[in-house]
């Protein structure tokens, strides 16, 4: 998708991704990854989820790669906190307590200007490109993240009747992605209620990402 795709959804408020209640499948699913209080979780095209407090109120520091500010002002504005903005290549960061978020393109964000994380938490990210775009943001992924160990969540869903986004991500596919670096375990798999847009069934399944022993 172009970025202006995505600008103008925000601008127009068409944001049917984003949920009006931190994603229950993270609160059941999260833990298995066994994180020490304070570590740093890396969300990819954030938005403005409610996940993200979420974590900031479970003791995590946060960070988040968002295409998005008018997105990322909204975060900060419901988090109460006030953002120290700065310039970093060719992103914005958008700074809180123990919150950066990176406005701009996810491809421009290197190892460097985001620094070390102890985990990936990807719930609208991959679902979100086309699939051309995921082959090359997965291994984006695991390049700035020195393959991190993830919590992934995804759809699966007949795309001939609904073409995405969200895409459908089979479990095919993110072996394809991720099996080089990870070991991928599937965790739950539920119907989403009333279907992908009202129009098809569909299935949400959570899958933890642990990474090979080097």
């Amino acid at each position: 998708m172009e970025a202006s795709f995505w600008h103008n959804r925000w601008q127009t408020n068409q944001t049917g991704w984003h949920e009006r209640a931190v994603n229950p499948l993270l609160i059941t699913h999260f833990p298995s990854l066994n994180l020490p209080p304070g570590a740093r979780v890396f969300v990819p095209l954030c938005g403005k989820s409610l996940d993200l407090g979420w974590f900031l109120s479970r003791g995590y520091a946060v960070a988040g790669a968002e295409l998005s500010e008018l997105a990322v002002t909204q975060l900060f504005a419901e988090l109460g906190m006030e953002a120290r903005i700065s310039e970093v290549g060719k992103l914005r960061l958008f700074r809180g307590e123990k919150i950066d978020i990176f406005v701009g393109d996810l491809f421009d964000l290197s190892r460097e200007i985001l620094g070390p994380v102890d985990a990936i938490y990807d719930r609208a990210a991959l679902v979100a490109l086309p699939e051309e775009v995921r082959v090359q943001y997965a291994a984006h992924l695991k390049a700035i993240t020195a393959l991190a160990p993830q919590l992934v969540i995804g759809y699966e869903y007949d795309q001939t009747v609904v073409a995405g986004p969200p895409f459908s991500v089979t479990p095919d596919e993110l072996h394809r992605h991720y099996s080089d670096g990870y070991t991928l375990t599937p965790l739950a798999r539920v119907a989403v209620p009333g279907g992908l847009k009202g129009k098809c069934q569909a299935t949400e399944h959570v899958w933890r990402l642990d990474t090979r022993p080097g």
